[in-house]
């Protein structure tokens, strides 16, 4: 097998990355672009595991701040346990600057983030909700049109929670067809519909109440629009909240850092974007 390059992702490599991040079911919340890899190249990196030509590997990062936020590294499985996923972590993370990223359960994936120097820190939770149908259609009907919310004001408050700022990211976010922000005067929530799907995140507050407050403001705003998916991290009192309120664990991953930088009962990430 020739030796794997590693290198930045050009335009014409994106229907190569595209490929392996559909072979892991990474763009069912994205129908259509731009997608979280467009953002990754264009407030973050994107580096390419090639080997005879073609695209077998990714890994993509977003910054805000200090904080690089890894938010993918995918290698094919038959270049899995090579250099190629290594060698792309070690380009992608700059040293000496804070790190995160949502590990799955994959057992080399959490070795290979310690050895990066990142910690698990908590469970992250993916749960879901299906649409709460006509009695949710009729009580909403009643709710009167939330005023445009501020992107810049709800960056400041999300810097101080995620780790760091990243108004342009959330900007772009905004701008997104089907994204709605709620804000409060201690919380903000971005809601985006994506096709029949609704994803909550990123979210936060000055305080856990005030995050959990704004969250259950944004879900019950688009309780009819359709399925709603949240990252809730296991530290946050949200979980239960939701869990009591009959919201479902999907799945889960371990969120990891290398420095205690995140809010973690004040902050709700997106599950793409951090």
């Amino acid at each position: 097998m020739a030796e794997p390059i590693v290198r930045p992702a050009a335009d014409a490599d994106m229907p190569g990355v595209r490929a392996v991040a559909g072979r892991f079911g990474l763009l069912g919340m994205w129908p259509r672009r731009p997608d979280f890899v467009d953002a990754e190249r264009a407030f973050g990196e994107v580096l390419v595991g090639e080997v005879d030509g073609a695209i077998v590997g990714f890994g993509g990062t977003l910054r805000r701040g200090p904080v690089t936020h890894l938010g993918d590294l995918f290698v094919l499985p038959d270049h899995q346990s090579s250099r190629v996923g290594r060698t792309i972590l070690s380009r992608l993370l700059p040293a000496g600057t804070p790190t995160v990223t949502f590990a799955s359960g994959d057992k080399r994936a959490l070795a290979l983030y310690v050895r990066s120097g990142m910690r698990p820190r908590c469970p992250l939770f993916y749960l879901q909700r299906r649409p709460l149908g006509d009695q949710a259609v009729r009580r909403e009907s009643t709710r009167t049109a939330p005023e445009k919310a501020d992107v810049h004001a709800a960056a400041a408050m999300d810097a101080g929670v995620s780790g760091g700022d990243r108004t342009s990211t959330l900007t772009w976010y905004a701008g997104l067809p089907g994204v709605t922000l709620h804000t409060s005067g201690s919380g903000y929530a971005f809601v985006r519909t994506a096709g029949d799907k609704v994803v909550i995140g990123p979210a936060g507050g000055a305080t856990p109440q005030d995050c959990a407050d704004i969250v259950l403001q944004a879900a019950n705003a688009h309780s009819d629009a359709g399925p709603a998916h949240v990252a809730v991290p296991g530290a946050h009192p949200l979980l239960a909240l939701l869990l009591d309120a009959g919201w479902r664990i999907g799945d889960m991953d371990t969120l990891m850092t290398s420095e205690d930088v995140v809010r973690l009962d004040c902050y709700v990430p997106h599950p793409d974007l951090g």
